[in-house]
């Protein structure tokens, strides 16, 4: 298990008399993920709802908020139950036996357009046997033939893009993957989060996107970006895209600084809580049993 605390600061100027804010920044609760405290501060007095959404567990943050300075924080801790395995133990489900829940992850989405990449993700893995070493194989493939480079991007990059460019950040990795994937049959889904032990080299703490791919008996952490440690994910939504998961969205007149983010994690032997740390077993924080 793994204990992570951070913490996010957002600031924004409200140009209109008011602007309604959906946010997408609390801890998800999880079976796998239980939130030991959490915080919120916002500097204007106004009503928020706090509302979970049922199949994602993705916990959203609604809010009116009026003209002028809007700032919020929010802190949280976190414990993490990660299941660990061999990877030559987990295959590939074939599409029958795919539980209903998972089926929309097959389909091609606004960032992951799998519809027009069949021929060259067949191309490129079809000939692989099936099984966790093949998405793994994708995994690598992205990471090889994709530079980070910061700012490479924007919020209309798709995966087509990602792949004719070969530069972006880690939601255009993340993209890319689940495209490959889904265009093999292969279930896969975007997360949305904060990491720990990401190189410093890199730049500050901020969010994090990476994917979840569906074998065998759950879901299966993969970083296509390469740039962090995934027993140091900390999840905040889950959702086809990062359309599904941006952590502000914003329905008015506004002007955004860029958010501050921290995170630290936290060892206690007495408690078997461990530092997170790379491992060559598969990592899921979503096992369980799902009803087909």
């Amino acid at each position: 298990m793994v204990k992570l605390e951070f913490h996010i600061d957002l600031s924004y100027t409200v140009l209109d008399a008011t602007c309604d804010f959906i946010f997408n920044m609390h801890a998800a609760q999880t079976a796998h993920q239980h939130i030991v405290e959490e915080n919120l501060q916002i500097n204007q007095p106004l009503i928020t709802v706090l509302q979970t959404h049922r199949e994602s567990n993705n916990r959203l943050l609604r809010l009116q908020a009026q003209s002028g300075l809007l700032t919020i924080s929010y802190s949280a801790t976190v414990l993490v139950d990660h299941r660990l395995t061999p990877p030559d133990q987990i295959r590939e489900l074939p599409i029958a036996q795919l539980p209903t829940s998972v089926l929309p992850y097959l389909n091609a989405s606004r960032y992951c357009q799998s519809d027009r990449l069949q021929k060259f993700a067949l191309f490129e893995f079809g000939h692989l046997k099936p099984g966790y070493a093949r998405v793994a194989e994708i995994c690598n493939w992205v990471q090889n033939r994709v530079s980070f480079r910061p700012q490479a991007s924007n919020v209309n990059t798709s995966a087509m893009d990602t792949l004719v460019d070969r530069v972006g950040v880690c939601r255009d990795f993340a993209h890319l993957m689940i495209t490959l994937c889904r265009a093999l049959s292969i279930p896969a889904r975007f997360v949305s989060g904060i990491d720990y032990g990401a190189d410093p080299a890199f730049g500050a703490p901020d969010f994090h996107a990476y994917v979840e791919v569906y074998l065998q008996d759950g879901w299966y952490i993969f970083d296509p970006s390469g740039l962090a440690v995934p027993m140091g994910f900390m999840r905040l939504g889950t959702g086809r895209d990062a359309a599904d998961v941006a952590f502000a969205t914003m329905f008015g007149a506004v002007q955004a600084t860029m958010p501050m983010v921290q995170i630290s994690a936290h060892e206690d032997a007495a408690q078997q809580i461990i530092m997170p740390h790379h491992t060559g077993d598969a990592v899921s924080t979503d096992p369980g049993t799902y009803e087909i």
